[in-house]
C-alpha cells in the first residue's frame, strides 16, 4: 500500500457561513450542537439466523455510488458564498455590568464528506486555499520587516553561490543530499540532476577539489564564515557538584561542547522559509456531520485543531497590547523531540539530538523525514568519564551515594542546557511575541508556545525532574506505583484527574539548600523528607522556573509515547510473557517451535505493511517497533490452539482486545465516537489484563526465557570479572506478569491526550526516530572526532544549500502566487483501479483450457466469461443475479481470435478514513485476496472475500443484430470464500471473522468479477489450528493454487487489524468512507442500536457501579468482582465453536439478535 496523496486534506468551501457578531452575542461564538451518536457493534452468530435461498450467481453490490467526486478530492476556492447570518444568544436580565468581547467567527459549509471548519476568529491567512479571499480577515497591510531584524537569507544569493559555477554547485548539492550510500536512486539522481543538467560543463571540473569546495561552502569570498542568525553556537555548561562539606561548598565542573541554535532565530528562519506558506496561523475546530443521521461531532487530528491550541490562542488575545501595536497575534506551535541514539552499528559513537517541529504544519508533511520540517536545534551533552575522577576525590561518599550523585549531576546538566536554550530572547518572545513577516507578506506578532515534548521514559523523568521509576513514576500525575494494578477502574481514572502533578518549587529550593549549603547527601533522608511525596528530585526544573509563570505546564506537555510505551512496552511485555507461558506448558519447546513456524507462514500484505517473518519470532532478535506491530496484528491466528482449553480462550480474547485498542490508539483521525470507543476498549482491555494475570498466569510457573537467562548470566560474568569474584551458577529465575509498570499506567492517558493535543501520530517519537536517519547518514562523512561539532557542520552545509536553492527557485519564478499550493491528485489516483493494457501475455482460450483439462478451477470458464460480459454490457443490476442467459445470447459475444490478455498486477485506489488517497496492489501470486461489498439483500456481514486467480483485459463485440460495437473490458477470475456457520465473532465474542473456500461442487466456487467492485485488498491469515486439507478442492495441482501446493488451508481469519483504514472499514465511523458503505456496515445490525445514554465514561453504568463497590475492598477481591461482571465468553465453549461452511444468505433473527446486542457497542462481526 503506497503512501497516498491528499484526498481531501481539509474541507472544501461549499457554502461558507460567516458571522460578524454584534455586542449582544456575548463573545460571539457560533454554538455547534455536538450530539452523541448511538454507538453500535455488529456481533453476529450465524447459528441463530434463518435459512435464506442463496443466489445462483455470486454478484457483489456495485461500487458506483461509493466513489467520491472530483470536487471532494481537491481543494476549491471558488465556491459560492451565502449571505451572512448572525448568531444570537438569549439575553440576560438584571446584569449590572457586562464585559463584551467581539469575535469575528467564521464557519465553512459542510462538504460532501460532512466536514467543516469553525474558526473562533476569522482567519487572515488560510494555506489550504479553501476559504475565498473575500471572507478572510483584513489585517495589517503588507509591510517589510524593520532593517534591524536579521533575515536568514540576507547572506545568501542565487546559485551557483557560493561556488564558481553551476557544475560544482550541482555536484556538491548532490553530495550533501543526506545519504552516505550509493544506492540506485542515488546514482540516478547524480545522472539526472548533475550530469544531464543543461548547465553542466566538464571543463568546470578541471583542478576540482572536494575539500576546497567545502571550504568555500563554509566561508565566503573574503575568507570569513558565512553566518546566519540561526547558526550553531558552541558553549560550555557548568554544574555544581555537591561535596558534603559545609565549609568548602559545591565544586564547579565544566562540560564543554554544548552545540545549539538559538530558538528565536530558528523561529525567524522557519517563518522566512518557503515552507511557511503551508503554516496554519489560526486554529479552528473541525466538525463532522454524519450523513447517516445528521448528528454533528468534533474531529481530532492536527495540533492546530486541538483544544490546547485553541486555548493558547485565547490566552494570547488576553495579553495586554504592546504600546502602539495593533498587529494580528498568532502562535508558533513548538513540538520538541529528543532521544539519544547510536550513530553506528559497531562502536560507542552516539549523539543526543534535540529536534524542533512546528505544529503549524500539517502532520502529513511534518512526519516525513524528507519534508525539511525537522529543525535540529541542539546536541545535548552527556557527562564525561572524567567526572568520576572528581567523585573519587570526594570524601565520605559510598558506592551507592556515588551513583546517586552521578544521577544528580546528569539531571543538573540536562536542565542547565535548557537554561541556556530558554534564554532571555526566548522568554521575551514567549511573553511579548516577535514581529515577523509571514508567507503572505503580512506582518504579525508571533508568540512561541511549547505544546508537546516527545521522549521516551528515561528522558521524560529528566524533564519532569522526578526519580526514574520511583514511588510515583508517572510524569503527569501523582498516582503511586502501588495503585497501577487498578488500571482502568473508576478509582484509577479519578486519581489521574485529581492528582495531577504540580511542581513543589519551595520544597526543591529548600532541599537544594540542604545539599549545597548544609552538606547533606543527594539521596539523604533529610532531602527526601523535604521534597515530600511525588518522587521529586532536588533539581530545579527550568521549564517551571522560566515558563511556568507564562502558563506552561511542563508535565502536561509530556505526551504519551505510542512507540516506546505500547509497541516496545506493554505489547512487548505481554508477548514475552506469552512465550514464557508456552515454555511452561508440557512440551513447551515444541509449542514455541510451532509458533515460529506459524509466523513464518503468515502472508505478507501491502508494501511493507506486513513483512515476512523470516526468523524465529519467539527469540525477538533485533526487532524494531514496526516488527512488534506486525506481530500483534497477526498474533490471534498464530496463538490459537497452543494453550489448553479455557486458557486458549482467555488468550484469544486478550489479543483481540489489545489489537483493537492498538488500532484505535494509533488512528490518524479521531471523532468523539472513536475517542469514546477507545476509552471503552481501554477499560475492557484492563479487565482482560487483570483476568489474564489472575487466571492464566497464576496457573503456570513461568521462568526466564533462554535469551533472558543468557543475558543475566552474561551481565553477572562481567560484574564478577570486574570485582574479581566467582559468578553464581543458578537456574532460570521465576518471572511473573507485571501490570504495575508505568507503561501500562500510561494507557489510561491516551483519551485525554488525544482530546487535548490531537492524534498520537502527530507527536509520536517515531517522527524523531526517523529524523535520526540524517545524522546516521552524516556520521560516516565525519572524522569521528568531536562528533556533535562534525554533525552540526554537515547539517549547516545542507541547510545553506537548501536556502540557496530556494533563492534560486524564487528568483527564477515570475509568478507572485502564494508559495504553497495544495497537493494535486493525479488522474490515475482518482480512478478506482488501474490495469495495464499491455498485450505481452495473450491467452488463447481453447489451448489454455486444454492445458488445464479436468481442473475444477476452470470449469465452465468460457460460459461464465460470456455471462459476465453480458451482465456488464447490458448494465444489469444485482436483481438479475439469478438470470440465466441462453446460448443464443452467449453467442452474441465476439472475442477476437478467442484471445484475452493476462496482466500480473492491478492497483485498487481508495479513499481512506482520514481522507487520503492510497492504493493496494493485487497480485495473484503474492497478494491476491480482495474484499467486495456483499450482494445479499440483508447482509449479515458487509463484505464478501475472494482470491484473485487471474487479471485479464480484452476487446469484445456485442452482436445485437446491428453493427457490432467494440468494448474494452477488464475482468478478474476469482475463487470465492464464505463465512462459517456457527462461528461467532466481533467485539462481544472478541474473535476475528473467519472464512473458508467455497466447495468446488458449488457452481459459484469460481467466477468472474468486475474490478470496479473491489474495495481493497484483504489480509487473510490461515487458521493454523484448523490445519490444511482438501475439503474445498480436490488434492493435486490446480490453477487455483498458484504456488504449486497440493492442498489448502481449511479456514482463514480476516485480518481486520492489518492497518488503520482496514479496521475502520469494520465500523461506521470512517469519515472518509462513503455514506453508502458506512450505512451497509451500520445496517448489518438491523434496527437494534445501543443507546449511548447507558454509557458512563465509555463503560456501562452497571460496570461503573460494580467498580464503585470494589474500591474499598482488597485488590484481589476487586478484581474478582470485576471479572464476575465482565460478561466474558471464556466460560461458554459453544461461543467459540466453528461450524460448517455457510454459503447461503442468512437473515437476522430479530428477536434473538436483539438479546445478543444488549451489551454491544461497536465494530462488526461475521
Amino acid at each position: 500500500m503506497a503512501q497516498g496523496s491528499y484526498a481531501s486534506a481539509s474541507e472544501s468551501s461549499h457554502g461558507l457561513v460567516d458571522s460578524q457578531h454584534t455586542p449582544n452575542s456575548e463573545q460571539g461564538q457560533i454554538d455547534v450542537e455536538m450530539t452523541n451518536i448511538s454507538e453500535t457493534v455488529l456481533d453476529y452468530d450465524q447459528e441463530d439466523s434463518e435459512e435464506f435461498v442463496p443466489p445462483m450467481r455470486r454478484i457483489p453490490r456495485s461500487l458506483d455510488c461509493i466513489e467520491s467526486s472530483h470536487d471532494d478530492l481537491n481543494h476549491s476556492d471558488s465556491a459560492g458564498i451565502p449571505s451572512a447570518r448572525t448568531a444570537s444568544l438569549p439575553a440576560q436580565s438584571r446584569i449590572r455590568r457586562v464585559l463584551l468581547t467581539l469575535r469575528d467567527t467564521l464557519q465553512s459549509g459542510f462538504n460532501s464528506f460532512g466536514l467543516c471548519r469553525l474558526y473562533p476568529r476569522r482567519p487572515s491567512f488560510e494555506p489550504d486555499q479553501l476559504i475565498p479571499s473575500l471572507l478572510l480577515a483584513r489585517t495589517s497591510p503588507t509591510a517589510a520587516i524593520h532593517e534591524t531584524d536579521p533575515s536568514p537569507s540576507s547572506n545568501v544569493f542565487a546559485p551557483p553561490y557560493p561556488f564558481a559555477n553551476m557544475t560544482i554547485y550541482r555536484l556538491l548539492s548532490w553530495m550533501n543530499s543526506g545519504s552516505s550510500r550509493l544506492s540506485e536512486s542515488k546514482v540516478s539522481d547524480l545522472v539526472k540532476d548533475v550530469l544531464l543538467a543543461e548547465d553542466f560543463d566538464r571543463k568546470d571540473l578541471e583542478n576540482f577539489s572536494v575539500r576546497r569546495s567545502l571550504r568555500e561552502l563554509d566561508k565566503d569570498e573574503s575568507g570569513s564564515r558565512v553566518t546566519f542568525p540561526d547558526d550553531w553556537i558552541q558553549t560550555s555548561v557548568t554544574i555544581n557538584i555537591p561535596t558534603k562539606s559545609k565549609e568548602d561548598g559545591p565544586q564547579p565542573f565544566t562540560i564543554p561542547g554544548f552545540h545549539y541554535r538559538p530558538l528565536v532565530e530558528v523561529i525567524r528562519a522557519a517563518f522566512a522559509d518557503v515552507q511557511a506558506g503551508a503554516f496554519h496561523l489560526l486554529p479552528f475546530q473541525r466538525l463532522w456531520k454524519d450523513s447517516l443521521d445528521g448528528h454533528q461531532e468534533r474531529i481530532y487530528d492536527e495540533l492546530y485543531t486541538s483544544d490546547a491550541w485553541l486555548n493558547a490562542q485565547d490566552s494570547i488575545q488576553r495579553i495586554p497590547k504592546e504600546p502602539g501595536c495593533s498587529l494580528e497575534r498568532v502562535i508558533a506551535g513548538l513540538m520538541f523531540f529528543s532521544d539519544a541514539t547510536h550513530l553506528a552499528n559497531f562502536g560507542t559513537a552516539k549523539a543526543w539530538p534535540l529536534y524542533l517541529y512546528f505544529g503549524n504544519l500539517t502532520k502529513y508533511a511534518r512526519s516525513s523525514p524528507l519534508s525539511g520540517a525537522c529543525h535540529l536545534v541542539g546536541f545535548l551533552p552527556s557527562l564525561p568519564d572524567s567526572i568520576k575522577d572528581v567523585f573519587s576525590g570526594l570524601s565520605r561518599i559510598s558506592k551507592t551515594g556515588m551513583a546517586s550523585l552521578h544521577a544528580h549531576c546528569r539531571r543538573e546538566l540536562f536542565h542547565s542546557c535548557w537554561e541556556i536554550l530558554l534564554d532571555e530572547d526566548f522568554i521575551s518572545a514567549y511573553r511579548h511575541g516577535i514581529v515577523l513577516k509571514c508567507a503572505d507578506g503580512v506582518v504579525r506578532r508571533v508568540f512561541p508556545r511549547i505544546f508537546t515534548y516527545s521522549a521516551d521514559y528515561p528522558e521524560k523523568v529528566l524533564i519532569a525532574t522526578i526519580k526514574d521509576m520511583g514511588l510515583c513514576p508517572c510524569p503527569r500525575c501523582l498516582t503511586p506505583k502501588t495503585s497501577f494494578n487498578l488500571l482502568g477502574l473508576a478509582m484509577d481514572m479519578r486519581n489521574r484527574l485529581n492528582n495531577l502533578r504540580v511542581y513543589v518549587m519551595i520544597n526543591v529550593i529548600k532541599a537544594r539548600e540542604f545539599i549545597y549549603a548544609g552538606g547533606n547527601t543527594v539521596d539523604g533522608a533529610k532531602v527526601d523528607n523535604t521534597l515530600g511525596e511525588g518522587s521529586w528530585i532536588p533539581t530545579l526544573n527550568q521549564f517551571v522556573e522560566k515558563l511556568g509563570p507564562l502558563g506552561l505546564d511542563p508535565f502536561c506537555m509530556l505526551v504519551v509515547d505510542f512507540m516506546h510505551e505500547c509497541e516496545l512496552g506493554t505489547w512487548k511485555a505481554l508477548f514475552t510473557h506469552l512465550i514464557r507461558l508456552l515454555y511452561a506448558l508440557p512440551r513447551g519447546s515444541e509449542l514455541v517451535a510451532a509458533l515460529d513456524s506459524r509466523f513464518r507462514q503468515v502472508p505478507t500484505f501491502g508494501l511493507g505493511v506486513i513483512r515476512r517473518f523470516s526468523n524465529n519470532t519467539s527469540e525477538m532478535k533485533r526487532l524494531a517497533a514496526r516488527d512488534f506491530e506486525d506481530i500483534l496484528q497477526c498474533a490471534i491466528p498464530v496463538f490459537e490452539g497452543l494453550f489448553p482449553g479455557d486458557h486458549d480462550a482467555m488468550v484469544q480474547s486478550l489479543l483481540y482486545q489489545f489489537s483493537q485498542w492498538h488500532a484505535l490508539a494509533k488512528l490518524r483521525l479521531h471523532s468523539d465516537s472513536t475517542v469514546n470507543f477507545l476509552q471503552e476498549t481501554f477499560e475492557k482491555l484492563s479487565k482482560k489484563l487483570r483476568k489474564f494475570r489472575d487466571f492464566t498466569c497464576a496457573a503456570f510457573n513461568t521462568v526466564e526465557l533462554p535469551k533472558e537467562k543468557a543475558a543475566r548470566h552474561r551481565k553477572a560474568t562481567q560484574c564478577s570479572e570486574k570485582h574479581g569474584s566467582i559468578p553464581e551458577s543458578n537456574g532460570p529465575k521465576t518471572k511473573k506478569f507485571n501490570l504495575g509498570t508505568y507503561k501500562f499506567h500510561a494507557m489510561g492517558d491516551y483519551v485525554k491526550t488525544i482530546r487535548l493535543f490531537g492524534t498520537t501520530d502527530s507527536f509520536t517519537t517515531q517522527i524523531g526516530e526517523l529524523a535520526h536517519r540524517a545524522l546516521k547518514a552524516f556520521y560516516p562523512l565525519t572524522n569521528k572526532l568531536d562528533t556533535p561539532a562534525q554533525l552540526a557542520k554537515h547539517e549547516r552545509r545542507r541547510r545553506v544549500l537548501r536556502r540557496v536553492g530556494e533563492v534560486g527557485d524564487s528568483s527564477s519564478s515570475s509568478s507572485q502566487q502564494p508559495v504553497h499550493t495544495p497537493p494535486l491528485v493525479s488522474y490515475d489516483n482518482l480512478k478506482h483501479h488501474y490495469i495495464a493494457t499491455t498485450q505481452h501475455n495473450p491467452v488463447n482460450l481453447f489451448p489454455f483450457l486444454r492445458s488445464h483439462d479436468g481442473d475444477p478451477a476452470l470449469k465452465n470458464f468460457i460460459p461464465k466469461l460470456r455471462d459476465h460480459i453480458l451482465y456488464r454490457l447490458r448494465g444489469l443490476d444485482i436483481g438479475y443475479c439469478d438470470h440465466v442467459f441462453t446460448d443464443e445470447e452467449r453467442n452474441s459475444i465476439i472475442i477476437p481470435n478467442n484471445t484475452i490478455y493476462s496482466v500480473q498486477t492491478m492497483q485498487v485506489h481508495y479513499t481512506t478514513y482520514d481522507l487520503r488517497r492510497e492504493y493496494d496492489t493485487i497480485n495473484p501470486r503474492t497478494h491476491g485476496d480482495i474484499m467486495v461489498l456483499s450482494g445479499e439483500t440483508r447482509p449479515s456481514h458487509p463484505y464478501w472475500y475472494a482470491r484473485v486467480l487471474g487479471i485479464y483485459h480484452m476487446d469484445v463485440w456485442l452482436n445485437n443484430g446491428g453493427q457490432p460495437t467494440p468494448q474494452h473490458l477488464e475482468v478478474l477470475w476469482v475463487r470465492w470464500l464464505a463465512g462459517l456457520r456457527g462461528h461467532k465473532s466481533g467485539m462481544k465474542y472478541a474473535r476475528l471473522p473467519k472464512v473458508a473456500f467455497v466447495e468446488e461442487s458449488d457452481r459459484d466456487a469460481f467466477g468472474f468479477l468486475d474490478p470496479g467492485q473491489v474495495i481493497r485488498g484483504a489480509h487473510l491469515i490461515p487458521a493454523f489450528a484448523s490445519g490444511r486439507g482438501v475439503s474445498s478442492l480436490r488434492h493435486g495441482e490446480s490453477f487455483a493454487r498458484p504456488g504449486g501446493e497440493l492442498d489448502d488451508w481449511e479456514e482463514y481469519y480476516v485480518g481486520i487489524f492489518v492497518d488503520r483504514d482496514m479496521f475502520m472499514r469494520y465500523t461506521h465511523f470512517g469519515v472518509g468512507h462513503s455514506a453508502m458503505l458506512r450505512k451497509i456496515v451500520k445496517d448489518c445490525l438491523g434496527s437494534h442500536l445501543v443507546s449511548s445514554g447507558n454509557v458512563v465514561n465509555g463503560s456501562s453504568q452497571e460496570d461503573a457501579d460494580d467498580e464503585e463497590t470494589c474500591e474499598g475492598e482488597g485488590l484481589g477481591e476487586c478484581d474478582d468482582g470485576q471479572e464476575d461482571n465482565d460478561g466474558s465468553d471464556e466460560g461458554d465453549e459453544d461461543e467459540f465453536s466453528d461450524g460448517e461452511l455457510d454459503e447461503g444468505v442468512d437473515e437476522d433473527n430479530g428477536e434473538d439478535y436483539e438479546d445478543e446486542l444488549a451489551d454491544e457497542l461497536y465494530g462488526i462481526s461475521f
